[in-house]
């Protein structure tokens, strides 16, 4: 009787659970050296300057006096929410391009 299915003997699974482990260790790698990474954004034109770690914690926030209105702080908020939220973009958008080829392996993985 001949064997099909499963995983074709012992020495398969050990090779599958070895680049399980790799691709793990990898991944981990990746997400610190993302973590390390930092990325600044500005708004209105460099009166705001944010800078995030790449697990979006503010490192870093510049206001030029220019920036501070007493009368119009609103605008002021708005421009730190801007700087951050596009500092927040990048930090995704890297982590699409670092993390990306991860999601794919793991999806099958479940």
């Amino acid at each position: 009787m001949a064997k099909y299915g499963g995983f074709g003997g012992g020495g398969n699974m050990q090779a599958l659970m070895r680049q399980a482990q790799k691709m793990q260790e990898d991944m981990l790698k990746a997400q610190e050296e993302l973590k390390d990474t930092e990325f600044t954004a500005e708004a209105g034109g460099g009166l705001v300057e944010v800078t995030l770690s790449g697990d979006k914690m503010m490192s870093a926030i510049k206001i030029k006096p220019e920036a501070v209105d007493m009368d119009d702080l609103e605008m002021l908020e708005d421009l730190i929410i801007a700087a951050y939220n596009e500092a927040a973009a990048a930090v995704d958008e890297e982590a699409e391009k670092v993390m990306g080829p991860y999601a794919g392996m793991l999806g099958g993985l479940r």
